[in-house]
This record gives structure tokens, C-alpha cells and sequence, in this order.
């Protein structure tokens, strides 16, 4: 091919590539309007390009006692309502590889670390032998700057210093967020939030 006939691609079409690529990674949390308590119903509600739609909490919940969380595992995306409903937050997160690692149902927050330290399961052991044992609070740290555990054993709600994996297949079983994102959780919700995984 002659150097008059080489594809050279526009920057329109550079920088449309690469926000096609990238866009989802850099989404901000989304929050209901700063002392409205009303949200339109679900079903016309659009929040962003990713297909994020506000959901209403009593289709979930009886109430938000404590706060209430929802993690859609198809939509990728968790959902923050506060005790007295004027906030309400919409993160994009990472989900469990596989169906047989993904549990659903209704638990609650027992525990919140700032800084936690990591240990694989018996089962993440099995499955990656050369996995270290452990590790200790920072950027190796697979859990992030924050998390939150859950009352199932080894479930965590975390953040993550990898963030390719915001928006993707990419867990053992935790729910992982942005580590900005998991810091505004984490001061949101409360121990006993209840959360429920659908």
C-alpha cells in the first residue's frame, strides 16, 4: 500500500472511539434532587447512557429503616436510599464472574474498614493456588480503600484500585465499586443497611 493510500483516522473519530471505550469507566454516581423525596416511576426514567434506570424502593423494600441498598447484578449497578429518603445514589459496580459464585437475596451490613486487609477463601485458594494468603491495606489491596461486610461469610461490598473491572464480570462474589464511590457509600450507609442482591 502506498503512503497516499494509508488509513489515517480523524480525530473525530479517535475521540469517539475512545469515549465509546472509556465512557462507562468514568460515570458519576447519580442522586435524586437535593430535598425532593418524589421520583417518577421507574419504568420512564432513563439516568445515563449505560441503561441505569432510578429505581423507587418500596418496589424492593418495606421500608428504609437503617437505609436500604440494591444491587441489580444484570444492570451492574447499586443503589443507595437513605433512612428519611432525600438521598438517593446509583453507582456502576463490578459483579461475580459466574452464576454459581453470584448469591441473591436479602442480608445487611455488619461491618464497615476503612483501609481493610485482604484474605482469599478456602475456595479462591483452591481455584488460584499462586494467590498470596494475604494482604495487608493499599494499592495491591484487591478490596480497595473501604469496605463493607455483609452477613453472609466472605461478602463484602468493597472498592478497588483496578477499575477496569467497574462495570464488568470480573468478582469471586463482592460487589465492587470506585474507590471514590465505595468512600461516599461508606459514610452514607450505616451498620445494619439492609442490602438486597437481585
Amino acid at each position: 500500500m502506498s503512503a497516499d493510500n494509508t488509513f489515517r483516522p480523524d480525530r473525530r473519530a479517535i475521540l469517539g472511539a475512545a469515549a465509546a471505550a472509556f465512557g462507562a469507566a468514568a460515570l458519576p454516581a447519580f442522586a435524586q434532587q437535593e430535598g425532593s423525596t418524589e421520583m417518577e416511576p421507574s419504568s420512564t426514567v432513563r439516568a445515563n447512557i449505560s441503561s441505569f434506570r432510578m429505581l423507587d424502593w418500596r418496589e424492593h423494600f418495606d421500608n428504609t429503616r437503617k437505609g436500604a441498598i440494591l444491587v441489580d447484578i444484570t444492570s451492574r449497578a447499586l443503589h443507595f436510599w437513605s433512612e428519611d429518603q432525600t438521598i438517593y445514589k446509583l453507582y456502576p459496580t463490578s459483579v461475580p464472574l459466574t452464576d454459581d459464585l453470584t448469591r441473591r437475596g436479602r442480608t445487611e451490613i455488619v461491618e464497615k474498614v476503612v483501609g481493610p486487609s485482604w484474605r482469599p477463601t478456602p475456595a479462591m485458594r483452591e481455584r488460584n493456588p499462586e494467590w498470596p494468603e494475604f494482604i495487608g491495606p493499599g494499592p495491591d489491596n484487591p478490596l480497595g480503600t473501604h469496605a463493607m461486610y455483609l452477613s453472609w461469610t466472605y461478602y463484602r461490598i468493597h472498592g478497588t484500585h483496578d477499575t477496569r473491572k467497574i462495570g464488568r464480570r470480573s468478582s469471586n462474589g463482592c460487589i465492587g465499586l470506585y474507590n471514590e464511590h465505595i468512600a461516599e457509600l461508606f459514610s452514607l450507609a450505616q451498620i445494619g443497611t439492609q442490602v438486597l442482591l437481585l
